[in-house]
Formats: structure tokens, sequence, C-alpha cells
């Protein structure tokens, strides 16, 4: 069964990126979040965790809840956030 989405953010590009997703912050307890590139390609850090990811139109990004993390900007872009009740991608992504 296929995960949806109960939230989905307005299309933000490098000029609108809010401030706060530029910055550390968590998801609610029992929040995952998806980060979902259209154009162009993020770093999404998880500084706690001592790692990071590289989100491009191929490769989402997986928020956990309660994981801090900010979205760094690479170039031009254009991404969403989906948030989810469960993990919505499968055991081996």
């Amino acid at each position: 069964m296929t995960a949806t989405p109960y939230s989905i953010t307005a299309i933000f590009d490098e000029r609108s990126l809010p401030d706060k997703v530029r910055h550390a912050h968590v998801t609610k307890d029992g929040v995952w979040g998806l980060l979902r590139v259209i154009e162009g390609e993020v770093k999404l850090v998880f500084p706690d965790l001592g790692r990071s990811e590289h989100a491009t139109p191929a490769r989402p990004a997986l928020i956990p809840p309660q994981v801090r993390h900010h979205v760094e900007l690479l170039g031009p872009m254009r991404l969403q956030i989906e948030f989810y009740r469960e993990n919505p991608l499968p055991a081996s992504a």
C-alpha cells in the first residue's frame, strides 16, 4: 500500500524558500517529510546525525520524525515538501 500525504507545501524556489526551512527545525512526533526537488538540487542536512543527503528530481529525501534538519541551496531550484503519518518510502529505499 502506498502512503498518501496529508499535506503538501507550495512550490518554493531559491527566492521563496522560507527561512524556517533554511535553518534547523524538526517535524512533530509521528510526522514524516519527503522533500521533492522539481528542478535543480539541494542538500538536506541532519546536523545531529552528522550526515546530509543530496536531493534531486530523481532522488527525493526522507525526513524522519523529530530529527533536526535544514535545507542548503546548491543553486537555482524548485521544491516542495510532502507530509505523511507513516514512512512514505519502501523499506528498501
